[in-house]
């Protein structure tokens, strides 16, 4: 599993004009990547670090300060750009395959103590959020 995590002030997902998810003030706003060899064990694994890691202000974890955090599905995280001029998506895991160990991070973590947002999975999202740092990190497990 892949994650491009973000410390941020605020972060919104849309759907269609209507917001489906969002975080207010300082958390993290996660993009979730899955491919072919993850498994419920990699999810958990995911989810405790997210949990843990010291990336909020002061050194701090969400599980420091109870900081909220957005998680949304984002298959192109495994996308490959090396040649040519159009990405293949072939180490993305298909839909059946990722979406369950998606949610599976987001039930990890409310285990966890954690306040989750989401997005919809598969569905066109807008997100907006204020990169607080900026500050974004690459998580993989």
């Amino acid at each position: 599993m892949r994650a491009v995590v973000q410390r941020v002030d605020g972060a919104r997902v849309e759907v269609a004009g209507e917001t489906v998810g969002e975080i207010v003030g300082e958390g993290l706003c996660v993009l979730v990547g899955v491919t072919h060899e993850d498994t419920r064990e990699k999810a958990a694994q995911l989810a405790r670090k997210l949990w843990s890691v010291r990336i909020l202000q002061g050194e701090k974890s969400c599980s420091d300060n109870g900081a909220p955090l957005l998680v949304i599905s984002q298959f192109t995280l495994y996308g490959d750009a090396r040649k040519g001029r159009r990405p293949t998506w072939n180490a993305a895991a298909p839909g059946p395959v990722a979406e369950p160990l998606v949610d599976e991070v987001v039930t990890q973590l409310r285990a966890l103590g954690a306040h989750v947002e989401t997005g919809r999975f598969g569905a066109e999202m807008k997100v907006s959020l204020t990169n607080d740092g900026p500050f974004t990190v690459l998580v993989e497990v």
